[in-house]
């Protein structure tokens, strides 16, 4: 690409304003430097482009010929780019960027967006799956959504918004009616490979205790591994979130039910005010999830 053959941004400025304002002490006080400066750079401005650009006496300098030609191509430009910088931040206040768990998004966040939207028709949501601790510094997002034990800290605000309970859930066909851990401790049981401790887990949370189990299936997302279990695979442990509409559809049963777990869905807020969008879906958010029933 051609180099642009331009004077230093800062001599233009300064040159622009003192042409809009029409004096140099207006066009120091609207670029917060001194009188001093405003006339250095218009001198080092003329000197760059080889031509006189004002004329008159130093307390009554006015423009030449080319001083007018310039300075009005210069105001159009920096018009022009006012009004796209005005454009781009009343279109990003309008959107939503929100990384969030891919299941929690896919099976409960997405389903329920047409109400948010139905609210705010004027904003949009923008949804990027991430699994890694809420990093704003590092990352360009306007909000998370995340499953822990501990409130992040990160100088935010992180909001608790729903319990988390999980159990085992099992193709209907498979456990055929039965309750209890009988139904499914003969079965292969599923797992996802980012949480292999979650059965683990869930024998500490309820007390009980599993056998071996007869074959162990390994699936790389939560999601697959539903599938699985819909599927007839075998077995497998989710929290109550991502099957309560599927065990209603019968597409999964859950022969022991669920049990709470330390850990809490908490949307995560990046330190300062919230963007306008981000406060919209933070209240729907709230309201949204204080509809969501207990599982029995």
């Amino acid at each position: 690409m051609t180099k642009r053959s331009l004077p230093p941004l800062t001599a233009l400025r300064a040159f622009e304003a003192f042409a809009r304002l029409g004096r140099m002490t207006t066009a120091a006080d609207e670029l917060c430097v001194t009188h001093g400066a405003v006339s250095r750079q218009i001198r080092s401005l003329e000197l760059s482009v080889g031509l006189p650009l004002t004329e008159g006496p130093r307390h009554r300098l006015k423009l030449t010929d080319a001083g007018e030609r310039l300075a009005a191509s210069l105001s159009g430009a920096f018009d022009r780019v006012e009004r796209t910088l005005a454009d781009l931040r009343s279109a990003d206040a309008a959107e939503l960027h929100l990384s969030c768990l891919g299941t929690f998004a896919m099976r409960w966040l997405i389903p329920r967006l047409g109400t948010f939207h139905d609210q705010h028709p004027g904003l949009r949501v923008r949804v990027t799956e991430s699994f890694a601790p809420a990093d704003f510094a590092r990352e360009r997002y306007d909000a998370a959504i995340r499953l822990t034990e501990h409130v992040p800290a990160h100088g935010g605000e992180a909001i608790a918004f729903l319990d988390n309970f999980h159990g085992p859930v099992a193709a209907p066909q498979l456990v055929n009616g039965r309750p209890g851990v009988k139904a499914f401790a003969g079965l292969p049981r599923l797992h996802t490979r980012p949480h292999l401790q979650a059965w683990a887990e869930w024998e500490r949370h309820t007390g009980l205790s599993l056998p071996e189990a007869p074959q162990n299936r390994e699936f790389e997302h939560l999601f697959y591994m539903l599938e699985a279990a819909v599927a007839g695979l075998g077995v497998g442990l989710s929290p109550f979130v991502y099957v309560a509409a599927d065990i209603e559809a019968g597409r999964l049963a859950a022969p022991v039910g669920f049990v709470r777990t330390p850990a809490q869905f908490y949307l995560i807020l990046p330190p300062g005010p919230a963007k306008p969008a981000a406060a919209a879906f933070r209240d729907w958010l709230l309201d949204e999830a204080g509809s969501v029933p207990v599982p029995s």
